[in-house]
């Protein structure tokens, strides 16, 4: 077992995003090492959380997708200065920029940290593409080894060239005192936003983003207007929101405009997650998906397209369609809407279950634990089965 006392992570920015947020709680709840953080753009959401909880963030202040020799050499020095036993770096642009720094400032152990599920060319940047792709030609040297939070994702980065026998799965943890059922919460959300204790109240969380798929969702919400089913929808995230000129069109075109809530941004998604009656993922693209994870611990039941690890993550096939099928899905939703209408008894039965399957498979002590033994070189445990 190697000794590691000091870990530094090197991240393309601390926003609001599921890799930020997985960063976050591994430093604030990994207690057997000393955490520091290096975001290549600014401190975002995250950094002014880490640094108050006495973790030291540096911001390099670069401009997104604007690479140069001088950030290099000051990241790289950074590094040195900080005498790390070893690097963590979070996402492509991190990966193949902090991963070579680190090497370049003499740090001999680097590990990779991959969060995509699929490199659609459609839908993700060309310069993302590229980057993703130089990393596979130099993973057999430069990573010792690759964490990937999705089954799907290793699959995917195998298959582009990445170094296999250096892949390893560790999923998304969380933090199930915070993520917990709280009607009286979930309440206070709904009274805030208009709507009745007694309303089906669908919901969304997850900025607005093409992979994000909102326009997937929105006509699977017409196809159940048309079809009569009452119902309520609240979409929380960055961009959602009636600034949203797009949206707020699609919404008119549609006939949605009140049955539809544009929330924006919120601070209080496990609230938002509890007012919830369904969570319905409607991605094109999904690594692994933290929002099934978050309203399932709240004891939401989500519906969901077949991306990522969306399905070991609900643990049943029969909640889910193919991405892009909204048809599909609002029968998905329709479904789950007469459950919740007609069968409370089974209703309460299958929240409970959507609480004890988080609990068992996907705490946050369970992914702090996988971590601290992948940079021990030590086995990392996998998923129980499904």
């Amino acid at each position: 077992m190697k000794q590691v006392e000091r870990v530094l992570h090197v991240i393309t920015g601390l926003g609001d995003g599921g890799a930020e947020g997985v960063l976050a709680r591994l430093c604030l709840n990994s207690r057997a090492v000393r955490h520091s953080v290096v975001s290549l753009t600014d401190e975002g959401k995250y950094g002014s959380m880490l640094r108050e909880s006495g973790i030291k963030v540096h911001c390099l202040g670069m401009r997104p997708g604007k690479p140069s020799l001088v950030s290099f050499v000051r990241l790289a020095a950074l590094i040195r200065n900080n005498e790390p036993d070893l690097v963590q770096t979070w996402m492509y642009h991190a990966d193949l920029f902090g991963g070579l720094a680190a090497r370049f400032a003499g740090v001999k152990r680097v590990f990779w940290g991959v969060r995509h599920s699929t490199l659609d060319k459609n839908k993700t940047k060309r310069s993302t593409r590229w980057v993703a792709r130089l990393c596979a030609s130099i993973s057999s040297w430069v990573p010792e080894k690759i964490v990937c939070c999705a089954k799907k994702a290793l699959i995917v980065h195998a298959e582009l060239g990445y170094a296999e026998h250096k892949l390893i799965v560790i999923p998304n943890g969380y933090d199930l005192s915070q993520f917990a059922p709280n009607a009286e919460a979930g309440y206070g959300v709904r009274e805030s936003l208009g709507i009745k204790r007694t309303e089906f109240l669908i919901g969304k969380v997850g900025r607005f983003d093409p992979f994000k798929d909102h326009d997937n969702l929105l006509r699977a919400l017409a196809l159940l207007k048309k079809a009569s089913v009452d119902f309520r929808c609240v979409l929380v995230g960055t961009g959602l929101d009636i600034q949203n000129a797009t949206l707020v069109k699609l919404l008119d075109e549609l006939d949605l405009k009140g049955k539809v809530i544009l929330a924006g941004q919120r601070n209080d998604i496990p609230a938002v997650m509890n007012a919830l009656d369904l969570h319905v993922l409607a991605s094109s693209a999904e690594g692994f998906p933290n929002v099934l994870a978050e309203a399932m611990a709240c004891g939401t039941p989500c519906v969901t397209t077949r991306v990522g690890d969306a399905l070991d993550i609900i643990g049943d096939e029969s909640l889910s369609c193919s991405p892009g099928d909204s048809l599909g899905l609002s029968e998905l939703i329709k479904h789950m809407h007469y459950k919740w209408a007609e069968c409370p008894k089974d209703w309460a039965e299958y929240e409970s279950k959507c609480v004890q399957r988080i609990q068992a498979r996907f705490s946050l002590a369970s992914m702090v634990s996988a971590y601290e033994n992948c940079w021990r070189s030590q086995s990392v445990t996998s998923l129980p089965d499904a």
